[in-house]
Formats: C-alpha cells, sequence, structure tokens
C-alpha cells in the first residue's frame, strides 16, 4: 500500500478513496499511513468484536507522531454514509460518534489518521451501563512497566478472592491494563466507586509502591486509575496503535506472558503475526461475564445480595476501611537478573527496570 496519489479500493464491498498512502506517520521505524491502513484491515477480524456497539473517541495524527494531533468525537456529514454513527447527548449539544462495525470503517479511520481508537466501556443498547470495570496501573518515575506488572497481579489476586477473573493487556505505553467484564447491571458512579475502593484498599497495603495522587507531577509510584470508569472517559483498544516511536500496540496477554513480556514486544509488524499464531487471548472478556456485587457489598458499597452473602472465611468479608488487605507485602526472594519468568502469583518483591 505505498503511493503518493489517491487510490480506489473496495473493502467489505464498499468503496473506498485513499490518499498520501506513503506518508511516513511513524518516522523512528519507517511506519506509513499505507501501513496502518493495511494493519486495520488484517487485524478486523480479532478488533471489531472488541469495538462492537461502542461509541468511538478517536485520536488523529494527521501529519504523523511527531506533527500536531487532536481528539476527534464528533463524525462530520462528509463520512462515508455506511459510516455507522449513534449520536449521544451532552449536555447542550449532542455528539454524532463513530461504531466500527467493519474492516473498510477501520481503513477509513486509518486514511483519517487515526492512531489510537479509545471506545467507551458500554454499549449503545445500554449506555449507562458499563459491561467492564477497568483498573488502568499508570507508573510514574521511578516506577516503570515491570513496578505495573507487579501491581497487575495484586489486582488479580484481590478480585479472585471473590472469584472475580480479569484479563491484562499492555497499555502500549508503560502501564498495564486490567480488565474485570461485568454484568450490565450497576452504573457508571457505582463501578468506579468499586474500581476506587479496591484501589484504595491495595495502597493501604502498598503505600511506598503505589500512588492515588491525581496530580501527574506530584505521583510517585504506580498510579491506579478509577476515574476511566466514568461515562465517557475511555482506555485505548485492544490492538490500538499508539502515538510512540516504535509504533507499540495496545496487546492482552495471558497472565502467565505477562511476567515476562516487554511493551516494544508488541508492535504495528510484530502483533498480526501474533494473531495468526495465537488468536485473540481477549476474546474470553467478551464472554465470561461476571458480578461483582458480592465484593461490592464486602466493601460497603452495595446491601449484600441475598442469599449469596460473601463467605465468612474471605479476608475482604470481614476487613475494615483502616486494615490492610491479606495480601500484604513480602520480603524479597532475592531475585537475580536474568532469572526467567517469575510465577505469577509470587509476593510483590523488587520490581524490574522499563525494559522498553
Amino acid at each position: 500500500m505505498i503511493s503518493a496519489g489517491r487510490v480506489k479500493v473496495v473493502i467489505d464491498g464498499r468503496e473506498l478513496s485513499l490518499s498520501n498512502l506513503g506518508k511516513v506517520l511513524w518516522p523512528d521505524a519507517g511506519y506509513t499511513k499505507g501501513d496502518l491502513i493495511q494493519y486495520y484491515v488484517t487485524v478486523a477480524p480479532y478488533l471489531l468484536p472488541h469495538l462492537a456497539g461502542r461509541p468511538l473517541n478517536l485520536t488523529r495524527y494527521p501529519d504523523g507522531v511527531r506533527g500536531e494531533s487532536f481528539y476527534q468525537k464528533d463524525i462530520p456529514g462528509t463520512a462515508p454514509a455506511w459510516v455507522r454513527t449513534v449520536r449521544v447527548a451532552h449536555g447542550d449539544h449532542d455528539v454524532n460518534y463513530c461504531l466500527a462495525d467493519s474492516s473498510a470503517t477501520l481503513a477509513w479511520l486509518g486514511q483519517w489518521g487515526c492512531l489510537e481508537i479509545h471506545p467507551w466501556l458500554s454499549r449503545v443498547d445500554s449506555l449507562d451501563r458499563p459491561d467492564y470495570a477497568a483498573f488502568d496501573l499508570d507508573p510514574s518515575p521511578p516506577a516503570g512497566f515491570g513496578e505495573a506488572v507487579d501491581l497487575a497481579f495484586v489486582v488479580r489476586r484481590t478480585l479472585a478472592e471473590f472469584g472475580l477473573r480479569a484479563y491484562p493487556k499492555t497499555s502500549g505505553a508503560t502501564g498495564v491494563h486490567v480488565y474485570l467484564p461485568i454484568v450490565r447491571r450497576y452504573a457508571y458512579k457505582e463501578v468506579e466507586a468499586f474500581v476506587g475502593r479496591v484501589a484504595d484498599i491495595i495502597h493501604q497495603a502498598l503505600p511506598e509502591r503505589t500512588t492515588r495522587e491525581r496530580s501527574v507531577a506530584k505521583r510517585r509510584g504506580v498510579y491506579i486509575d478509577h476515574l476511566q470508569n466514568i461515562k465517557g472517559k475511555t482506555l485505548v483498544s485492544v490492538y490500538s496503535p499508539r502515538p510512540h516511536p516504535d509504533a507499540p500496540v495496545s496487546t492482552p496477554v495471558t497472565w502467565d506472558e505477562l511476567a515476562g513480556v516487554r511493551p516494544s514486544d508488541f508492535n504495528l509488524r510484530t502483533v498480526p503475526e501474533r494473531l495468526r499464531q495465537a488468536g485473540d487471548v481477549f476474546a474470553g472478556a467478551l464472554s465470561d461475564i461476571q458480578d461483582p456485587g458480592p465484593m461490592m457489598a464486602a466493601l460497603g458499597l452495595r446491601p449484600a445480595p441475598s442469599p449469596s452473602r460473601p463467605p465468612a472465611s474471605s479476608p475482604l468479608a470481614a476487613r475494615s476501611e483502616a486494615r490492610p488487605p491479606a495480601f500484604a507485602p513480602q520480603p524479597d526472594a532475592g531475585r537475580q537478573a536474568g532469572a526467567g519468568r517469575r510465577p505469577p502469583e509470587r509476593p510483590l518483591g523488587r520490581s524490574r527496570e522499563p525494559r522498553s
């Protein structure tokens, strides 16, 4: 897909007019607009199920990652007639959000210079009820990706106390995102409060490793951002490129993999091959729907469901807010540099330096 002029192509039965396919968008890696469009079309079978029915916040870089960028929510009337949209009221105005339902739409977004795709946590048939609770683990120096990985395992263990199963992905930068698929029963404010309470408990146990400081300038350690669960706020999608020098991609991984991956492992070139070999390891997040209600009740956020109450033996069921969780950090086990992958459930020891 290298061309200096304009070419017409047919994708999914839709005709698109593509231009400037040879324009370099990632100068350090050499990837072009044509490469971006080809990537979107290639990964579409894996990406589209995670975007289905979700309004999209888009980030456009018409002149590449070194040029100016801007957010695009409202889709103009000049978009092709077959690009599906949904109108959402925001106070005194409406926003016409894009809905990606085809490879052709993804290709059109690539033509538009959309380097990042951010789907809502809810879908159009129930916009006020998210079907994910998201934990955004964002490290600030001196913390890096290794520390975010450590905290992801802590989130996993905390949720597992109530039998809840979470799914991790790299952010495409230095962070880690942990998603909990949930029943569409709870309002955004309830989900935000739930993630915030879990974040507070972890911070109480690990005050030297984590932060709840909203000001970026004041943060030290890994910020557990629960505010991404506010209605209309979004995290970058699985399989979305990022506007960083080596064209990284936000990529789901298994818990076994997370212990040994680096953000630089996943980029515009490597992710299509990974998908061909391993498939979509995030597919379970679409069907493994769970109810966090018992855990919410144990945290004092909702009345306990009847008849199933949290087991009395659960550390969270009997824990007051002032008490630290049962998984408090343990002394370092003497990990040596280059000692191979750590077990996924190991105690929290010294974190690796970022490797990206």
